[in-house]
Order: C-alpha cells, then sequence, then structure tokens
C-alpha cells in the first residue's frame, strides 16, 4: 500500500535532502540508493548476494523491494562499492548511518571499521586509515537484531505483530552518506538559548582545545572549542508555535567551517497566580493540544518515503489547530526536527523502549485499574538484566545529545506505560543533570513514581476525571481518545484496532466534539496543562488516525479540529488569566 511519494519514487535519487541540518557542510555523498544484500543463517559472509535493496528503507518495507521479516537468528549483509570525486578528500573521510537497527558492524575492504548498537540513534565511522585512493572500496555492513526476543531497545516491533505492536523492521532505516573534513574538525555544537539573558551559549566541540568562532544575530564572538562561547543578542523575536523564528549561525575552526541555527525560547513548568501548575513558554503559560505521532508509513514503515512526506505531517497537525505532537517510541531522522523548528510544532520526545518480555497484565491492566507498584521490582518490568539497563541509559544519552538543539523540543518522555520502566526516579535525575532546560514526563499513562514535572495519565475505556496531583506537578492527559474509523481500500488490513469503534462519518464528528465538550473542556478550566489525542495517522491495525495510514484520505476536514482547538486556547487564555 504505497503513498503518493513511495508512487513517484526515483530509486536513483532518494531522500536526498541533506540530513543533518544543525551542522551543515558543503561537502558530502550520498549513498542511499540500490546496495546488494543477503540474508544468511549465520554470522559469515555470504559467498554470493541475494539481490538489491533500496537504502534506506527496511528489508520488511514494501520500498526496500525485499519485503521479508530478518528473524533473530538471521544476519543481514549489505555491500557497496563507493568512491569520491577528485579533491574531494581534504584530511579526513568520515561515514555516516542515520539509524541501523539493532547492532551493525561495518567493514571496509575486508578490514573491521567499526561497530554500533542501537537501532533508532545515528552513528559516524572514520574511513581514513582504511580507505584506498584513487579506486573503488567496497564497504560492508553486518546487521543482527533481535528484535523483542532481546533486552536491546526495539520500539514497537515485535515478531508476532498486531494490535499497538508493528511489523518488526531491521538493517539500516535512515540515510547513509559521506563527507570530507579537515584533519581538526567540528565534532558538534551544543547550543543553549538563554531567553532570560537575551543571549545564547553555543559550545563548539572538537578532539581539543582550538581557536574556533561563531557568527549570527549581527555579531561574532571568538573562543576556544569545549568551552561555552557567548552570543548576546540586543534584541531577538521569540521563537513560538506561531512565530518559528531561527537565527542562521556560522562556526569556524581553522579550516574547517560549518553552518546552523537557533531560536530563542524557554520551556518550564510553574505556578500561575491562581496556584495552578501549567507549562510555561517563554514565561508565559501556554496550553498544548497535541497528536501522538508514531511516525509509520504504509509503504516505508519507520521510514518516510520523501522528505515532504515529513512536512506534511506537520503541516497537517498544523492545519487542524494542534500546537504539539508527541513523537512516540521513536527518534526520527534530524530533518523531521528540523521542519518542526521551522515550521513551529512543539515536540515531546519519546525515549524508545525496550527490556525482555512485557507481561500482558501488568501493561494492559492499568488501562482499567491503577495499581501502584515500584519500578525496581526489574523481572516483573522486564528489566532483570544489569547490561540492558545500562544499555538503555547509554542509548537515552545519545538521544538527549543528538537531540539537544532542537528548538521545538519541549518535554523528555524517558518511559512509557511500564513498557521496560526501571527506576524512573534515578532516571528522570539522570535526564535533568543532561538538560535543565526541559520538563519531563517521567513515566507517561501509569506506574507513577512520584518524580518528574507532570502527573500523566493514559485515558481510553473510562470518562476522564481531572484530579490535582499531590506532589504540585502540573496535570497532563498525554494519551485519549483513539476512536477507530475505517475508511475502505486505505487500510492495512481488515483487522481493526480502537478504543471505540465508528462506521458513520457523522457519528464519529460527534463523538470526538461530544469528547472534548464532556471532558477535555471541564479539564481544561480545572488546571490541565496537556492534551494528547490518539492519533496522528493510522498504522498497521490501528485505525484510529487522524488519517489514513497511506496519508490519503484526512477523515475530517481540518477545520474540525481547528475549531475545537481554537476553543480550548480561548477558554485557557481565560483561565489562566485570572487572578491578574
Amino acid at each position: 500500500m504505497k503513498t503518493k511519494w513511495g508512487r513517484d519514487l526515483n530509486p536513483d535519487a532518494v531522500l536526498q535532502e541533506y540530513p543533518r541540518p544543525q551542522l551543515v557542510r558543503d561537502r558530502y555523498i550520498n549513498l542511499n540508493g540500490y546496495w546488494e544484500y543477503s540474508i544468511s543463517a549465520a554470522a559469515e559472509k555470504p559467498a554470493e548476494f541475494d539481490g538489491h535493496i533500496l537504502v534506506p528503507f527496511s528489508p520488511e518495507a514494501e520500498l526496500s523491494s525485499v519485503n521479508r521479516i530478518l528473524m533473530p537468528n538471521e544476519t543481514l549483509w549489505y555491500r557497496r562499492l563507493i568512491s569520491i570525486p577528485e579533491g574531494f578528500f581534504i584530511g579526513r573521510l568520515l561515514l555516516h548511518f542515520g539509524a541501523v537497527d539493532q547492532i551493525a558492524a561495518v567493514y571496509l575492504n575486508g578490514e573491521f571499521a567499526g561497530k554500533h548498537v542501537g537501532g533508532f540513534l545515528p552513528f559516524t565511522i572514520d574511513l581514513t586509515a582504511l580507505w584506498k585512493s584513487g579506486q573503488e572500496n567496497v564497504l560492508v555492513v553486518r546487521v543482527q537484531d533481535g528484535t523483542d526476543t532481546s533486552w536491546h531497545t526495539r520500539g514497537k516491533q515485535k515478531i508476532k505483530r498486531g494490535g499497538i505492536w508493528y511489523t518488526p523492521q531491521s538493517g539500516i532505516w535512515q540515510t547513509v552518506w559521506m563527507e570530507s573534513v579537515p584533519a581538526d574538525y567540528i565534532q558538534g555544537l551544543r547550543i543553549c538559548p538563554d531567553f532570560d539573558a537575551s543571549q545564547v551559549e553555543i559550545t563548539v566541540q572538537a578532539e581539543a582545545a582550538f581557536p574556533c568562532e561563531v557568527e549570527g544575530a549581527g555579531s561574532t564572538v571568538s573562543g576556544v572549542t569545549n568551552q561555552p562561547l557567548i552570543l548576546k543578542l540586543d534584541a531577538f523575536e521569540a521563537w513560538t508555535p506561531e512565530t518559528p523564528t531561527l537565527y542562521p549561525i556560522t562556526v569556524r575552526m581553522g579550516q574547517d567551517q560549518a553552518q546552523s541555527y537557533f531560536g530563542m525560547r524557554k520551556f518550564s513548568v510553574e505556578t500561575d497566580s491562581e496556584g495552578v501548575p501549567r507549562f510555561y513558554l517563554n514565561n508565559q503559560p501556554i496550553f498544548q493540544s497535541g497528536l501522538l505521532d508514531q511516525g509509520y508509513y504504509s509503504d516505508g514503515m519507520l521510514t518516510a518515503p520523501a522528505d515532504e512526506a515529513l512536512i506534511a505531517d506537520i503541516q497537517l497537525a498544523k492545519e487542524m489547530g494542534f500546537n504539539m505532537l508527541r513523537k512516540h517510541i521513536k527518534v526520527e531522522p534530524l530533518r523531521w526536527y528540523y521542519h518542526c523548528d521551522r515550521l513551529g510544532m512543539l515536540v515531546w520526545q519519546d525515549m524508545p523502549n525496550g527490556g525482555e518480555k512485557y507481561s500482558n497484565l501488568l501493561i494492559t491492566m492499568p488501562v482499567v485499574i491503577a495499581p501502584r507498584l515500584r519500578d525496581n521490582r526489574y523481572k516483573l518490568f522486564g528489566r532483570k538484566s544489569q547490561e540492558g539497563r545500562e544499555q538503555f541509559l547509554r542509548e537515552l544519552d545519545e538521544m538527549l545529545a543528538l537531540l539537544h538543539n532542537q528548538t521545538s523540543i519541549a518535554v523528555w518522555v524517558p518511559f512509557n506505560e511500564g513498557w521496560g520502566q526501571f527506576d524512573a526516579r534515578q532516571v528522570s535525575d539522570h535526564v535533568r543533570q543532561q538538560d535543565l532546560s526541559r520538563p519531563i514526563d517521567a513515566t507517561s499513562g501509569w506506574y507513577d513514581q512520584q518524580c518528574g514535572d507532570f502527573f500523566s495519565s493514559h485515558v481510553y475505556f473510562k470518562k476522564y476525571r481531572f484530579k490535582k496531583d499531590d506532589g504540585q506537578r502540573a496535570v497532563v492527559l498525554s494519551e485519549f481518545g483513539g476512536y477507530n474509523f475505517r475508511i475502505q481500500g486505505h487500510a492495512f488490513n481488515q483487522k481493526d484496532f480502537g478504543y471505540k469503534r465508528f462506521t458513520d462519518q457523522k457519528a464519529f464528528e460527534t463523538a470526538l466534539k461530544k469528547l472534548y465538550a464532556d471532558q477535555i473542556q471541564p479539564a481544561v478550566a480545572q488546571g490541565l496543562a496537556a492534551a494528547i489525542y490518539t492519533q496522528l495517522s493510522d498504522v498497521e491495525d490501528e485505525l484510529n488516525g487522524l488519517i489514513t495510514y497511506d496519508r490519503e484520505v484526512c477523515k475530517l476536514p481540518p477545520a474540525f479540529f481547528r475549531e475545537i482547538n481554537q476553543a480550548l486556547y480561548k477558554q485557557f487564555r481565560e483561565e489562566s488569566s485570572k487572578g491578574k
């Protein structure tokens, strides 16, 4: 079932956009396209390859041209000949992978080049020492993926898919690219806007201390790498969903130069004049009305078939009047966050889950009854492996570092519904140590450990009733709704999953209006800080999206939800201004 972008896909020009908008150089080679592949029952390199796979689509995705699930006892191999044009090499040759699920080993010309564990995060390998100049080089990638048979991070993938669990995917699923940099180069940036002080702190990261400078917002500041540089702003326009102003910057270090950007905004949770804890943007209370966004596509699955597909989802949510997307159990390619930055869409970012096999009772019982359990009971929560817990924290740190500079990310969400949850108090403190600038939804849904900045509920099968948090945290409804409405000819199969099923358009619209009028609007009046409807799009059996899985049919005119959201924002403004 292809999207319109999948139908128009040119295999010779797949996802050609520069993949890292926060650190842009003009010297790079995109390696997306057809690679040789093979699936073997052993870890030894196959004598022959099975055929061709279209990178960066996983073999399970329709657009890959393979359409086969990699099983946990199998090994997926990739091979491609690569070369560089004359004059391209200027010191070092770096190979970048946007994401490879789950464990990847990389070889160049038969020599081991590097390894990475973690299926949702990028990694870079320096090929300089192994590169053979003046000829084609042989690049081989070996991938193994235990999906839900191990404790590794897997998100919503499951060998036996169904309901809220989706077809497993493996291998390369984000852009592969090379760039050449000087021997001493800018390895990264850490950008920290200080809204109240009218300045931004920028740290240029490198292997050692080198002179560097940052130019932007009409001034230039010089310093040394790995130490903060302060760029002061005489005046600035605040970043908001309505005014998503971004400021470009140029960073220089020796022979290296890169482009980036920042937005001036501040996120916090504070009590208003009436003592109600609320979410604040730029020192002003704001109600966040959002959608759960899984980031799956009918033809590319984890991988959007085109950059325009990423943009279309965000723009549709904005047209509907939503000001926030909760990126659910997935880390997107960096271009998705860039589009949220420039279009003006707040983001709640989930950490993908892992752990051993989950107890069905543990993760489904709280839908009806909310038991209180301590999450240091590792075996019960599927976290008995210490190695697995340590790996989760390493990947959490990678995600926090990767996405720190994104203007739009407003909230971190380490755990969801008890899926592989452990030590949420300590993990929440750990996240806080890495990033003081964003609130934390420590345990979205249930198994609250009285930590983080929110009391976070998921409500589907009963009426939502607002309840203040005893610990004076802000109260959020981080999932609700999930109404099922099938559009014939645009569904994954004949199975349906949703929390309330409708077969009539009018009944569907009436139920949604009633849901917001009877449950969300009264809660906003009582102090609800955010509400996240499930969900943006259908995904496989889940037919509870506002748009179909193939992105062909919007089940409701955008104006329908825009009217609902405008009413919510108006009511919130009236409530939050009381006592002023």
